[in-house]
């Protein structure tokens, strides 16, 4: 491991080392910040009981991955391959992240109900834009040379769009889901705290009710490692498919 890899271990250290120390010099009790420790022991001994819940909001945030996936990649060769429709759909997609998502969620809910629709659709309106204007942005910034070449060749919008626009545009359309698959779990936990019956945000409401922080914490950590694994899963995804990059 060299020290580039090495030091954000070191870092992530450090501060629950802190932490853990704050907490025991200063006797603060587990019901208002646990350490790390009890944490990660409630985390691990309690995972039977949080990991259907875990298993729910996988599940949300998956469907809402694809959903946006099958949703702003239509959109956005819609826009590039007609600018007006760019500029009439711009303000509506820019409307969706104006809106605090915590406005929406009730509203989600009264309209698609307490099951797992209304927290498949919060997590797609999170998803949806930065997939959307990254392959845009991508599709935009595509050499004029190349273009030009292509258009002389006399190729078809569809042919150039998959030989060239698409290939030029993978590497943002990737720092688009990215980002999508990182803030995914915010849409659905969200989804989940405004109405559930299971999910890793309604046992975060449940156990703060109960004022059992120390299984919040845990419920996040696992909603953490979520969020990880989809992050490195799609940074491998794109080492196979961009090998040039």
């Amino acid at each position: 491991m060299n020290r580039f890899n090495l030091l954000p271990v070191l870092f992530v250290a450090l501060i629950l080392g802190l932490w853990e120390l704050f907490v025991r010099i200063l006797a603060v009790p587990v019901f208002i910040l646990p350490p790390p420790s009890c944490i990660l022991t409630v985390a691990l001994v309690r995972a039977p009981q949080i990991l259907p819940h875990a298993a729910i909001t996988l599940t949300e945030i998956l469907l809402g991955i694809g959903l946006a996936l099958c949703t702003a990649i239509p959109l956005a060769i819609i826009m590039f391959a007609r600018p007006s429709l760019e500029k009439a759909f711009a303000p509506f997609l820019v409307a969706s992240q104006a809106i605090p998502v915590f406005a929406l969620a009730p509203l989600l809910v009264v309209w698609l109900g307490y099951g797992i629709a209304s927290k498949v659709f919060m997590a797609w309106i999170i998803i949806f834009f930065p997939i959307c204007i990254s392959l845009l942005e991508g599709f935009k910034s595509c050499d004029k040379e190349y273009r030009v070449l292509f258009r002389l060749m006399g190729a078809p919008f569809f042919k150039t769009l998959i030989l060239l626009y698409w290939p030029w545009a993978l590497p943002r359309f990737f720092a688009g889901l990215k980002l999508g698959v990182t803030v995914a779990t915010i849409g659905a936990v969200i989804g989940e705290w405004v109405g559930a019956q299971q999910g890793l945000g309604f046992l975060m409401i449940q156990s703060n009710a109960r004022l059992q922080v120390d299984l919040v914490f845990a419920a996040i950590l696992w909603l953490t490692a979520m969020g990880l694994a989809l992050w490195w899963l799609v940074g491998v995804l794109e080492k196979k498919i961009i090998k040039w990059k």
